[in-house]
């Protein structure tokens, strides 16, 4: 979608999931990006050692686990690992505020979609100066920060 959207884009799309990265290559043909789209597999940034980028943008599991155990019929079409981000739904947001400036640019953001966790978040994080844009869904499911202000 991303490299869609941006024409002049090069973009590495990683995912754990091979069913995932199976989907992600048919819509790569489907759409022509074949020139500017790389698949990886990878367990966030583990594949992508040495790589840097103007813009990371991620959407980890982030479904924490008292809404897991109670979710709608049609959630369960997706796999347990798309969606499970642990106790509090931060797992892979914490792991990603981690390691993202070492595969920032100088000037690069990082844009994270996080769910309904903004207040654990902040809470979690206090001295992140999270930007909050306006998203579809509203205020506070998506952030972002700048290189310079990651950990």
């Amino acid at each position: 979608l991303l490299a869609h959207a941006f024409p002049g884009a090069r973009v590495d799309a990683a995912d754990v999931s091979a069913a995932a990265l199976e989907v992600a290559a048919r819509n790569v043909r489907d759409y022509g990006l074949q020139e500017r789209v790389r698949l990886v597999r990878s367990d966030l940034f583990e594949a992508l050692q040495g790589n840097r980028y103007d813009v990371i943008v991620s959407n980890p599991p982030y479904v924490d686990q008292a809404s897991m155990e109670v979710l709608p019929p049609e959630y369960l079409h997706e796999p347990r690992e798309a969606l499970a981000g642990g106790v509090d739904g931060l797992d892979f947001v914490r792991r990603i505020l981690a390691q993202a400036r070492s595969f920032l640019a100088p000037d690069g953001v990082l844009v994270v979609e996080i769910g309904h966790h903004r207040h654990a978040l902040e809470a979690a994080f206090p001295h992140l100066p999270f930007v909050w844009p306006e998203v579809s869904g509203g205020t506070g499911h998506v952030f972002l920060l700048h290189r310079d202000d990651l950990p």
